[in-house]
């Protein structure tokens, strides 16, 4: 089965696959450039499954029929900035979306932030559409706390500021073996191979779709 992700983002396309392959089944994350990229998104839904959701609806009219298209929202919240920057992650530091400007302002905006007040999770929303009006919902999340440097060479984004709960090492140092076992987004996958793929029947309905009650 293939999966189309509405993303241009490889970094996430490659940690999905993974994400795919441990879970054993025989899925293909495919990048949107397969069917001509990305048109633009306004992601302005206000939550992460709202943002999720329009990226996907965007893609699945450009799939073959039948096809589903999969989004991803996801980003970090921090307790001492009231929980931004939250699902404006990708441009923190501006509209240009650069990772390196948006860690960069975060290690500075937590300068003076004292150790026991960095406290953060990072959050992921996995939106998949489908044929017939489908659509499915699936939410991770991985609790920790911000460093005041960042560490690691691994990862992207946020990921050499962020220790999750129980290690020792960012994100960035844990490396992929790790982080797609304990990660947000590995979390929200698990729940989408365990719901989505199980029989029908037994698929957990999402509660977060936008625009239904």
């Amino acid at each position: 089965m293939k999966l189309y992700l509405a993303s241009g983002n490889a970094h996430k396309v490659a940690e999905l696959q993974a994400l795919a392959d441990a879970s054993r089944l025989p899925v293909q994350i495919m990048a949107a450039t397969v069917v001509g990229g990305m048109q633009v998104v306004v992601e302005d839904a206000g939550t992460f499954a709202g943002n999720a959701g329009k990226k996907a609806l965007a893609l699945l009219p450009r799939l073959p029929a039948g096809a589903w298209a999969l989004a991803d929202d996801s980003g970090i919240c921090v307790d001492a900035l009231d929980g931004h920057p939250g699902v404006e992650s990708a441009y923190f530091a501006g509209p240009q979306g650069d990772a390196a400007a948006n860690l960069a302002k975060l290690v500075h905006v937590m300068r003076d932030v004292p150790d026991e007040r960095r406290g953060a999770h990072f959050r992921c929303v996995l939106f998949l559409a489908g044929p017939g009006g489908e659509r499915h919902v699936f939410e991770g999340r991985c609790p920790g706390r911000l460093r005041r440097e960042p560490r690691g060479g691994a990862g992207f984004g946020y990921d050499p500021l962020f220790v999750p709960d129980g290690f020792a090492e960012t994100y960035a140092e844990l490396g992929d073996a790790v982080k797609n076992q304990i990660s947000h987004r590995a979390q929200a996958w698990q729940k989408l191979a365990r719901e989505f793929f199980a029989p029908r029947k037994t698929r957990i309905s999402p509660r977060e779709i936008p625009g239904r009650r």
